[in-house]
């Protein structure tokens, strides 16, 4: 027991192998069904194939301009290069931005669509229209759609407005405004309106700009072609290549309109600045000379100086110092009241005016490029953007930092200013006996000379900002103009149809796998032996020709097919059934459930038998459906059950020769029983079968389902060989074991298994032994008179594929 257990294991383990030859095999007989599905899939994806529209791309390349790749000749001053310096990332997010497509799109006309049909294909016009429509009011975000069918050199029809609920067809002339739905429209030639295009229907449609942006927003790309390099690739995709190359070559020339504008801008406020403070300052030296000229006139031209030379000589040197000290406050005053002015905390800073020292300027250079980029997010967005506000932060952190550089350099220089003071008393004590008007002259020249200075400073720097102004830049240089093939980049025919093919190859393959690992029926030999170790004694094919054949006689005498090879071997593993010299002669067939087709068997059985010159017999013991006996179209009028009932009925009376086929005898169930039971426990049963032994040297019996009612089990006394048939496809596989408890019980004498009805050409399931042959039976049904059902033959899924 201990061995068999063993073996079953290993069968059960071999039975859980997938074994992929099969598998291909099985996929290999539906095939019809992958052609059905890639004929389905191939078919509709060259549909959508022939009306997808063809796309084009055009791509561009551009150099982004930084100090690195600018000639330093092309820089006056160290200045100017604040106003061109870039950052490549920043500028690939630019020429992304939703503000910069949408004046793109506007500049174009990209939103208005020209097209045709041709066949199932759209094909975009754009410029290559015969026509252009002109609506009066119309809309950035409006929509509206109509067609215009061309019919001579001056008139057009109009037709399927898409505001206009009866969509009637209007006659007008090119170039007349007329009045629609949609407003005042004009229809207006162009150089491609040509006697081709007459009768040809043109879809004219204006789409939303939103719509348009965020549709070429998406076909654009813009990416680097080096890390380490400031050159860029613009690629488009669009249905139409003219439109492409416009929309690129357009877009660049928007973006640097923004960017001179920006960089214009700091420009232009340092001028303003630097012109206020000239002004103000003209009129602080014109009062200084003023003062002096009096001074002179009260001292009646005589020049007091030249007393106090000796005595002034050594505080000259400190004089000089704290006049340029001096100059650096009022600088510094100068810029902190203008960064301290409320009007101006969201202007431009001015920078390089040399007001402050150069660390500031670095800063306020920081802080105007924050401010523009700032401001071109705004213009995008709102300033509700996390982005913006995240600047807005940074710029307040900005200005505080140079407000307190601006106070550090005021508070350093005023004590640089107060030790030359200090030094500077220390020496005009000296000089205690210069007249007070000499004093005051000396103060009054001071002060001339700073404001001098300052003047002349301010007057340079409005030149450097004049000359900075007329050279700044563009932010990208276009290196290959927008160019690409006229060929379609899509769609591909060969992918297309790949994808049909690959898909109508897959889904049958899965629907198929997953049939076969959702069937859990008996399908062969195979799922029974790794279940049970029942003795197996054949496998009967299946037949498509049964209905056809008299009694369901499928076998010949001297054929060669594969149901009759197969009762062939049926017949012969049978006698190997004996047990010793005991001769097995009473084969008894019984099954789980009704169509398993043990009639089939038995008559089959009997007829291969009679080939051996063998004396047959078949025994009907189905009491309550007589299935046997209805094979027979002659009427015979008694049975087992007068037999059985009838002490005067005798074996003689109810053998019936040749019935069902030659030198094959019957004996039929003659008249149902009311009650099988009782007829079967006789002793008479036993007494009829000792008769047959005794006449024939088989009686094959005809029992009903086991389990169904006991007539089966009350039976089997009489059988030395009990054939439990299984109907391959009927009998679900969770049920073997209890045909293993059945032969372990010992409840049927004998017990072997017989599976019916297997498709031996199905690989399908992946057991295909090359018959050649396809055979099978139809199932039989039971009265529901008779206690056990009447069960129809159910249609189920894998029907289709047989």
């Amino acid at each position: 027991m201990n061995n068999k257990v063993s073996n079953h294991g290993n069968s059960n383990a071999n039975q859980g192998t997938i074994n992929v030859l099969d598998i291909l095999k099985y996929l290999i007989a539906n095939w019809k069904w992958f052609i059905l599905s890639v004929a389905v899939f191939v078919g509709y994806y060259y549909y959508q194939y022939s009306k997808s529209p063809m796309i084009y791309s055009r791509f561009e390349t551009v150099m982004i301009k930084t100090p690195e790749n600018t000639p330093t000749t092309a820089r006056i001053t160290r200045t100017n290069s604040s106003f061109n310096s870039v950052s490549v990332a920043s500028e690939i997010l630019q020429l992304k931005s939703a503000e910069l497509m949408r004046q793109t799109v506007s500049r174009i006309g990209a939103e208005m669509s020209y097209s045709i049909q041709n066949n199932l294909r759209t094909i975009e016009l754009y410029k290559k229209s015969p026509i252009t429509i002109v609506v009066e009011g119309i809309k950035p975000e409006s929509f509206f759609s109509l067609k215009v069918t061309p019919l001579d050199a001056k008139t057009v029809v109009i037709s399927n407005l898409s505001s206009d609920k009866e969509s009637n067809q209007i006659k007008v002339r090119l170039n007349q405004e007329i009045n629609t739905s949609l407003g005042k429209l004009k229809i207006i030639p162009t150089d491609y309106y040509s006697v081709e295009y007459y009768d040809e229907t043109i879809k004219v449609t204006k789409n939303q700009r939103e719509g348009m942006v965020g549709y070429f927003m998406s076909n654009l790309s813009v990416t680097q072609m080096e890390d380490d390099a400031s050159l860029l690739q613009i690629v488009i995709e669009d249905q139409n290549p003219d439109r492409a190359s416009e929309l690129i070559t357009e877009l660049i020339t928007v973006y640097n309109e923004i960017s001179l504008r920006d960089k214009t801008q700091i420009a232009v406020n340092t001028e303003n600045f630097i012109q206020d403070r000239l002004a103000i300052i003209e009129k602080e030296l014109g009062n200084v000379e003023t003062d002096i000229e009096k001074l002179r006139i009260a001292n009646q031209g005589v020049d007091v100086g030249s007393a106090g030379s000796m005595y002034l000589s050594d505080s000259r040197q400190f004089q000089s110092e704290r006049t340029k000290i001096e100059t650096d406050i009022k600088l510094a005053l100068m810029m902190r009241e203008y960064l301290t002015h409320r009007s101006r905390q969201a202007d431009l800073i001015p920078n390089n005016t040399g007001l402050v020292d150069g660390s500031v300027e670095n800063q306020i250079n920081d802080y105007n490029t924050t401010l523009l980029r700032r401001n071109r997010l705004v213009e995008g967005s709102s300033t509700a953007n996390p982005v913006v506000q995240d600047l807005d932060q940074a710029l307040s952190s900005m200005r505080s930092n140079i407000d307190r550089a601006v106070d550090n350099t005021l508070s350093g220089l005023e004590i640089k200013a107060r030790n030359a003071r200090q030094e500077e008393m220390a020496a005009l004590g000296k000089a205690m006996s210069i007249p007070q008007k000499q004093k005051m002259m000396l103060s009054v020249e001071r002060q001339q000379k700073v404001k001098e200075e300052l003047y002349l400073y301010l007057l340079n720097k409005r030149e450097e900002n004049a000359i900075n102004k007329a050279m700044t830049d563009e932010n990208i240089r276009i290196i290959d103009p927008a160019s690409g093939s006229n060929s379609p980049i899509g769609p591909s025919k060969f992918k297309k149809l790949a994808l049909g093919t690959a898909i109508g190859l897959a889904l049958p393959a899965v629907i198929l796998l997953l049939i076969l690992m959702l069937n859990t029926k008996v399908r062969s030999r195979r799922d029974i032996e790794g279940q049970i170790h029942v003795p197996f004694v054949g496998e009967i094919p299946y037949s498509t020709d049964l209905k056809s054949k008299p009694h369901e006689i499928v076998i010949k005498e001297q054929g060669v097919d594969s149901v009759t090879e197969s009762f062939r071997i049926f017949r012969t593993n049978l006698s190997f059934m004996s047990a010793g010299e005991k001769e097995q002669k009473v084969l008894m067939f019984t099954s789980f459930n009704v169509g398993a087709g043990k009639t089939f068997s038995v008559i089959n059985l009997g007829v291969s038998m009679t080939f051996l010159k063998k004396r047959v017999v078949l025994l009907d013991l189905d009491l309550r459906k007589g299935t046997l006996s209805n094979k027979s179209k002659v009427p015979m009028s008694k049975g087992v059950t007068h037999f059985l009932s009838d002490n005067r009925v005798t074996v003689d009376d109810i053998i019936y020769k040749d019935r069902i086929a030659p030198g094959l005898d019957i004996i039929p169930i003659g008249t149902i029983a009311p009650n099988p039971v009782e007829l079967l426990l006789s002793e008479r049963l036993d007494v009829l079968i000792q008769e047959l032994k005794n006449r024939y040297d088989h009686i094959v019996v005809d029992n009903v389902p086991l389990g169904i009612v006991a007539d089966a089990k009350i039976v089997n006394r009489i059988a030395d060989v009990t054939v439990f048939v299984i109907r391959a496809g009927k009998m679900d596989r969770r049920q073997l074991p209890e045909v293993q408890n059945i032969f372990e019980s010992g409840d049927l004498t004998n017990m072997a298994i017989l599976l019916n009805g297997v498709n031996f050409n199905d690989s399908r399931y992946g057991y295909g032994y090359g018959y050649g042959y396809g055979y099978g039976y139809g199932g039989y049904g039971y009265g529901y008179g008779y206690g056990y059902g009447n069960e129809k033959k159910k249609k189920s899924i894998f029907n289709w594929f047989k």
